[in-house]
């Protein structure tokens, strides 16, 4: 027996993964919340652009060893034949506005805490909390009778990727052309900014983030026709398993930490190298009950929002992409709503003030 045998051979390469994906994203100060509201408030989209090349760095990664049969992706949940059409929009909404509430997304939150923010303490111990529920417990009741109901089955055995409906449609595989089509669209609309051009911190997090989600398809897949164990193939989300990585350290439960957990964990250390680093290591809690109640349920928010939507601002953004899932437009458009209204909440005093029409005043 290698050690690659070992059933901890998987969370050690999540959190080797996470390690590269938290230092580079701490270091430079990759936020989709941050990218939003700068891009909203102050006509600033590089933050826009670096995620978005995170998302088609990941697709040309992800789908490039997929069509060298390096992984397998037809095991992925995103790839699932019931596309979430209730679960995308209105968990999305819900992980939208709960992102604005606290002012980061999961992924966000791991990265603060490795600064030393407690306030992302509490985020991520309610967003692990509000998943587990979301899956097992009360609001997964819900979830089950009302939302997932609301789903458009496209057959046994059949993919809800677009290169996988584009190639039925004409007989032919072509999924890894349409990928390449997609990618390049998006790549020519990222690098057609002159000062995205001129971001080198911008553009070393998209690509190092891309790479590190598409290594976590290539981790999980190599490791599920290793070990004895069952492997959930996955790549890169931070609402489930954080709430998995809860249980893990509060109970014995007879299965040991996945990928998922590994890279969590992994994330974190690597936020608190690079905080550590550049001395910005401090501690920050919440300044009162108000605050603290805004957190906690945006948390649940985040929690219960990102478990219907099958991901986050990186579960839907980045590794739902880097599949070509036809349930992230749908996701997506409802966080960037959700994300939008909750700042139009905080920032405006009304959730829908950025729909009133601004009437100009005649000239005297």
């Amino acid at each position: 027996m290698t050690v690659l045998d070992s059933a901890w051979a998987l969370p050690a390469s999540g959190m080797f993964v996470g390690c590269v994906m938290g230092f580079v994203a701490r270091r430079n100060h990759f936020c989709t919340m941050s990218a939003l509201e700068r891009f909203w408030y102050g006509g600033r989209d590089e933050g826009l652009r670096s995620w978005m090349l995170a998302a088609a760095i990941a697709l040309l990664a992800t789908q490039t060893m997929a069509a060298f049969g390096i992984v397998d992706l037809s095991g992925s949940f995103y790839l699932q034949p019931a596309v979430p059409v209730a679960g995308s929009l209105i968990g999305g909404l819900m992980f939208g506005v709960g992102m604005a509430l606290v002012g980061t997304c999961g992924f966000g939150a791991v990265l603060r805490f490795g600064g030393g923010n407690l306030r992302a303490l509490v985020v991520l111990t309610g967003i692990g909390l509000a998943a587990i529920a979301a899956q097992r417990g009360v609001t997964g009741h819900f979830r089950v009778a009302a939302v997932e109901p609301l789903s458009i089955d496209l057959g046994e055995g059949q993919s809800q990727s677009l290169g996988a409906i584009v190639s039925r449609s004409i007989g032919h595989d072509v999924s890894f052309a349409v990928a390449i089509l997609i990618a390049a669209a998006m790549l020519a609309w990222i690098f057609s900014s002159a000062g995205f051009r001129r971001s080198r911190a911008a553009i070393v997090s998209g690509v190092t983030i891309g790479l590190c989600i598409s290594a976590g398809w290539l981790a999980t897949s190599f490791f599920s026709g290793r070990l004895f164990t069952d492997v959930q193939l996955e790549a890169g989300s931070f609402v489930n398993p954080v709430g998995n990585a809860i249980l893990q350290l509060i109970t014995v439960t007879g299965i040991g930490p996945n990928y998922g957990v590994g890279l969590v964990v992994g994330v974190f250390v690597g936020a608190a190298a690079a905080a550590w680093r550049a001395k910005d290591v401090r501690w920050e809690a919440c300044d009162d009950a108000r605050e603290l109640g805004r957190h906690l349920l945006g948390a649940f928010l985040m929690g219960t929002g990102g478990v219907f939507a099958f991901g986050c601002t990186i579960g839907q953004g980045v590794s739902a992409v880097s599949v070509m899932a036809v349930s992230v437009p749908l996701s997506m458009a409802g966080i960037v709503f959700g994300a939008r209204i909750g700042l139009g909440y905080l920032v405006e005093g009304a959730p829908f003030a950025f729909l009133r029409v601004q009437r100009q005043t005649p000239a005297e």
